[in-house]
């Protein structure tokens, strides 16, 4: 059954006052006019052509500020598409602040974009519940006892005077010059620019916040990392799916989406992408490379390209990136979190001025700038002896763990392709029967639907952290896992048309 967000008859006007626009100086077209304008301008009849649709008429002022939108039923029939197919763009719209549904009264452009919860990929990912699980496969996070000593590198930095020179001042640097010195070393591509943020998901967030706007469309990985998606929900931003193999994003999917969707953005993970595993190859690096070359790019503005890399430090493939071909349109991301402790909150940014300096400058009138003092910590343990080889020591047990994991599920009949970081993305008949079937064994796993890009997935997925799995339960693991890929739901299972 399908919610019609439309309006229904408005609510009479308060006495005195009439129904038309309450602002004198402002005059906002009925709901006839806001029909021809948004009507005028959708030119694909899918959910996601009309909001993009909405989204462009809204940014050009077509439709400003209080405009009426009309019904669900009048778009759906004037379009000759489904009341559904109506709604789901609504909803959509409506997620990231440019819409405003009023009961009766109708429903509305919002005054200004501002985003309700995130559309909950990340929570469904995980919830907030008591963790019962014997065996928790579901974090993502990597093994705390294969981390460096945080407390060794404090008792080095506190001697002498070379942290009471930190406290003292708003102005300097945002990144130590020690610290960049070491990341530059072996970069993979020319930055113009480098930067430290609070993370990863930080240092995403704030690139895509300055660089796409509603109604635009990013090109992403599909399977995709959840928070990614929820970011672009927010902005009002359309991730368009491009597929994957086992060496990233497919040239061919990756040129279609550039000819059909003309995104400003391009979103990536270059090595043990986030499900799946998957690492940029050399041949997929140039692949890559040439279908977003000026020259190839064709239609609209060539995008900017946004690489997350999220496992440096743990992964074994070497440091790749699209800047070493196209460096003045990439921003490369080196997380250390996984390497060094999420607590650190640090990654470095490198690229082009024109596309970080934006980001510098709005960043100084909040924050300013990732705390120096945890930027001297990063540095010792980048050059501390004891510290590098915990790194190197966990990168090896992370690939052999994985390795005996995916070779315990080869004999139970799972072939996987070997996969480098922390994770595994395992085929299952069904995620919610398989999930079910692991809580009966006391096995946490994280569902693969939240990484989806599209609702129509020809195989469901699990995905399994194995960073904290130990030899002893490996194979016993196994067994529950190949028990519940091939379980079958108990009811039958409709799929969205």
């Amino acid at each position: 059954m399908t919610t019609d967000l439309g309006p229904s008859p408005p609510d009479p006007a308060p006495p005195g006052q009439s129904g038309r626009a309450r602002d004198p100086d402002r005059t906002i077209p009925s709901p006839a006019t806001a029909s021809d304008a948004l009507l005028a301008d959708i030119h694909e009849r899918t959910a996601a052509g009309i909001a993009a649709a909405v989204s462009r008429s809204i940014r050009s002022g077509n439709l400003p500020p209080g405009a009426r939108l009309p019904t669900v039923r009048e778009v759906s029939r004037q379009l000759k598409v489904s009341p559904a197919t109506v709604t789901q763009a609504w909803r959509a719209l409506a997620a990231a602040g440019a819409i405003v549904a009023r009961g009766r009264a109708g429903t509305f452009v919002g005054s200004t974009p501002h985003p309700l919860p995130p559309s909950g990929r990340y929570q469904r990912l995980h919830p907030h519940s008591d963790n019962t699980f014997r065996t928790d496969l579901s974090r993502g996070t990597p093994d705390p006892a294969l981390l460096p000593d945080l407390t060794a590198a404090l008792r080095a930095i506190s001697t002498g005077d070379a942290v009471d020179d930190l406290s003292a001042t708003y102005l300097g640097d945002a990144v130590l010059p020690d610290l960049e010195r070491l990341v530059r070393a072996d970069w993979p591509g020319r930055a113009e620019r480098l930067t430290v943020l609070d993370g990863a998901l930080d240092a995403v967030d704030r690139l895509l916040t300055a660089h796409v706007r509603l109604g635009d469309t990013v090109a992403v990985e599909n399977p995709c990392f959840p928070p990614f998606l929820d970011m672009l929900t927010r902005l009002g931003v359309r991730p368009i799916p491009v597929a994957l193999d086992h060496c990233g994003m497919l040239p061919h999917d990756l040129a279609t989406t550039l000819a059909t969707h003309s995104p400003t953005a391009v979103l990536l993970q270059p090595r043990a992408q986030n499900p799946t595993g998957a690492s940029l190859s050399p041949q997929r690096i140039r692949e890559l490379a040439d279908v977003l070359s000026d020259a190839a790019v064709t239609a609209g503005a060539t995008p900017t390209i946004i690489e997350d890399d999220h496992s440096a430090g743990i992964a074994h493939t070497p440091p790749r990136s699209l800047a070493s071909r196209l460096p003045t349109r990439t921003i490369h991301i080196r997380s250390y979190s996984k390497s060094h402790g999420a607590d650190l909150r640090l990654a470095v940014a490198g690229g082009p001025a024109t596309l970080l300096d934006p980001v510098i400058e709005r960043r100084m009138l909040g924050p300013g700038w990732s705390s120096h003092l945890l930027q001297r910590i990063l540095t010792h343990m980048l050059t501390d002896p004891t510290a590098r080889a915990t790194v190197a020591t966990a990168r090896d047990t992370y690939r052999t763990r994985s390795d005996a994991l995916r070779k315990a599920l080869a004999r139970q009949g799972i072939p996987l392709l070997r996969a480098d970081g922390i994770n595994l993305w395992i085929p299952v008949a069904d995620e919610n029967a398989a999930l079910i079937t692991l809580a009966a064994a006391g096995i946490k796993a994280a569902p693969g639907g939240p990484f989806e890009v599209t609702d129509h997935r020809p195989t469901d997925h699990l995905r399994l952290t194995v960073a904290a799995v130990q030899a002893g339960e490996i194979d016993d693991l196994a067994i529950h896992l190949a028990a519940a890929a091939t379980a079958a739901p108990t009811y039958r299972r409709m799929r969205r048309p």
